[in-house]
């Protein structure tokens, strides 16, 4: 705790004080109210001002959610760039998320032909490493994958698992899956090993968030596999060897046929089995959570929005911890939902769909 304080006791306040400038249930009811992006931008304003300054009149919803995630990343770069030690390294490991991304993107683009200089600009900003350019001059998939291993810290999570042929012929998914997966584990092993953390709140924090990530993959991995050539020993090697649902649960999804199989692998965790419920399998109302997911009618009715409420409840609770730097990976997640927020109100107005509008996730009451 003294080491805590000690260490990262400014930064911990800074993150915090973060928590208190995101969107509120009252904020989000004004978005819903504005009747063009134009006046949601004037909504915005208290929370994102200065990176709303440059939006012209009548913006779209792209330009929009550049400039909020303009802040979100202004933001998390202070975290960073006022951290050290242990903390700096937990930063970093969060970025190893969105390069995965960033990385399945150029492989994809790469295998079509795109021009990747282009597609560098579609990248999530946190994804990208020092090296990044060097990766535009590939000219083919092999260059690619050259580049990847000797200039991204992605490289462990390559080797062993992955080859340059694999790129070629895996669906990009189950490439992408199983980078994750090493991901994960690793970063589940590096959290509960650290000298710093192991056998702290950081360490039994992080991991729940790391163990919710790993299962609510498996569960979506399993879903989606239905009626595909993906086949069940592919199936299972994408599973992460952490998680509630792991080893028992794991074992079930990888012998699913359908749902009845998902929801019975899911039954020995409440969380999940009520999701499902709640999303129409395994016999439970369809949309059952309603209100109480988030936005102020409509409801949540599908199994991915009902794991992105669970993910927001735990995220909020981290906050009530002291001594914990899973409230830095909590404010991401919550960071992340509230440009989720925002660019799904936008698209309802701009689209004129203002039945749905009230589909959100609610981050802060």
């Amino acid at each position: 705790m003294l080491y805590h304080n000690a260490s990262h006791g400014f930064i911990d306040g800074v993150v915090r004080g973060y928590l208190n400038q995101l969107l509120t249930s009252a904020n989000y009811q004004n978005l819903t109210q504005c009747q063009s992006i134009d006046d949601m931008k004037l909504q915005l304003g208290p929370t994102y001002g200065d990176f709303l300054s440059s939006l012209p009149p009548g913006p779209t919803t792209s330009a929009l959610q550049e400039r909020i995630t303009e802040k979100f990343i202004q933001n998390f770069m202070y975290l960073k760039a006022n951290s050290n030690g242990t903390l700096r390294k937990f930063l970093e490991y969060i970025t190893y998320g969105y390069m995965i991304d960033n990385i399945a993107l150029l492989i994809t683009g790469t295998l079509h032909d795109r021009d990747i200089k282009e597609l560098m600009d579609r990248t999530h900003p946190l994804g990208k490493f020092e090296a990044m350019p060097v990766l535009s001059i590939a000219t083919n998939v092999e260059e690619l994958y050259n580049s990847v291993l000797i200039e991204t810290p992605l490289a462990p999570y390559f080797k062993g698992s992955l080859s340059h042929q694999d790129l070629d012929t895996l669906n990009i998914e189950i490439v992408k899956e199983t980078l994750y997966k090493n991901y994960l584990e690793d970063f589940y092993q590096w959290i509960n090993s650290n000298s710093e953390t192991a056998g702290t709140a950081s360490a039994e924090d992080v991991s729940g968030f790391l163990q919710f990530e790993a299962d609510r993959r498996a569960i979506n991995i399993t879903l989606n596999s239905f009626d595909t050539e993906l086949t069940k020993p592919q199936r299972t090697k994408l599973y992460a060897s952490i998680g509630k649902l792991y080893p028992d649960g794991t074992t079930l999804l990888s012998r699913a046929d359908d749902v009845d199989g998902v929801v019975l692998a899911c039954q020995g965790v409440p969380a999940y089995q009520a999701a499902l419920e709640s999303a129409g399998m395994g016999g439970g109302p369809l949309g059952g959570l309603g209100n109480q997911a988030g936005g102020m009618g409509g409801g949540i009715r599908n199994l991915d929005e009902l794991l992105y409420q669970r993910e927001m409840e735990i995220s909020k609770l981290a906050f009530t911890q002291e001594f914990s730097l899973a409230i830095f990976y909590a404010w991401v997640k919550l960071q992340e939902q509230e440009v989720r927020n925002v660019v799904w109100i936008a698209e309802c107005i701009s689209q004129n769909q203002r039945e749905r509008i009230n589909n959100f996730i609610s981050v802060l009451e």
